[in-house]
């Protein structure tokens, strides 16, 4: 499964280390504590929709551009957990697997 709050950390850690700044930096401009931003960036805790902004604010990246890279993530995430776990094709003499093709493939028993 794919969460979201994972991702959005991700994305908010990657763009803090871009610009060379520390999480007790970024923390002091976002005005938020220094273990819950660590929780946000490892995914462990869930930003409200103010704490986003502010924290968005301090980086000085518009919150649409962290959304659209958060759901470019996501959209990722979900094709790779497809190729992953795809069923296998049924034909009416035998059960075959695409697997032979060199796909990916995941059957449940």
């Amino acid at each position: 499964m794919v969460l979201f709050r994972r991702l959005l950390g991700e994305v908010l850690r990657r763009r803090r280390l871009e610009q060379g700044r520390t999480l007790r930096q970024l923390c002091g401009d976002a005005r938020v504590s220094l273990g819950y931003m660590s929780e946000i960036e490892r995914g462990q805790k869930e930003a409200s929709s103010e704490l986003l902004a502010s924290i968005c604010a301090a980086l000085d990246v518009p919150l649409s551009e962290i959304l659209s890279e958060v759901s470019d993530a996501v959209a990722l995430a979900e094709a790779a957990a497809l190729v992953r776990v795809r069923p296998l094709e049924l034909r009416s003499d035998k059960v075959s697997s695409p697997a032979a093709d060199g796909d990916v493939v995941a059957s449940a028993a």
